[in-house]
């Protein structure tokens, strides 16, 4: 079930209106001159409010190349509430004015699993700021990139998703309707066309029984794009 962090104090610390933000965003990483560099990994960011703190961490995303990243690991302190611990969100969605950010759930129960984490109360999640703080930059500066998904058996992530798709493609091959509907929901592969394509091994699996026809599906080509 989706749980939504909602952004808490957009129209406070900052801004809620989303053309606003952008251009404030957008004109903040532009005044910093700072070019994207595949070789930045981690970055430390203010965390007060957008009017004090904006301009300045807009030094810290500037550098950042979203093409080149497949995961975020996001670290605050806490204001309001103490733990010994480290305390991972409930939340499986992340919410901005600009856009939403999804939470990997997978690494959130690995951590889980370790004993060493606590879980945060969505109320404790949505009173803390600051990690807030730098999800609209985040928000901005990954805007039309999705986080990436990465075995590491093959290698760079390109080749990852190249795997990821292929597999995807054999079994739309297969004509199974619902293993591709399985494959969808096991992977989160964001194929762009996934609705349409489909309808593809419903009409094939449709037209096999009701025609007893011996169909099949053949896919001929496969390049990847990342743009």
């Amino acid at each position: 079930m989706e749980k939504i962090r909602r952004a808490s104090h957009a129209g406070s610390w900052y801004t809620d209106n989303p053309s606003k933000l952008a251009e404030e965003l957008d004109g903040w990483l532009r005044a910093s001159g700072l070019s994207k560099s595949p070789d930045v990994r981690g970055v430390i960011a203010p965390h007060a409010g957008y009017s004090y703190s904006g301009r300045a961490a807009a030094f810290a995303f500037g550098n950042i190349d979203p093409s080149n990243i497949s995961r975020i690991f996001l670290l605050g302190p806490s204001h309001h509430y103490y733990t010994p611990k480290c305390a991972l969100t409930r939340a499986t969605v992340y919410r901005t004015p600009i856009g939403d950010l999804p939470v990997d759930l997978e690494v959130n129960e690995e951590l889980k699993a370790t004993g060493k984490f606590e879980l945060m109360d969505i109320q404790v999640d949505e009173a803390e700021h600051s990690m807030e703080m730098h999800l609209p930059y985040l928000a901005k500066v990954f805007h039309g990139f999705n986080y990436m998904h990465h075995d590491k058996k093959h290698g760079a992530i390109h080749k990852s998703i190249e795997a990821l798709d292929k597999m995807g493609m054999e079994i739309i091959e297969t004509g199974d309707p619902d293993a591709f509907k399985r494959y969808l929901l096991d992977t989160d592969n964001t194929i762009c066309g996934r609705h349409p394509i489909s309808v593809l091994p419903h009409v094939h699996l449709s037209l096999s029984l009701s025609l007893s026809l011996s169909l099949f599906i053949s896919l001929h080509s496969y390049i990847y794009t990342w743009r």
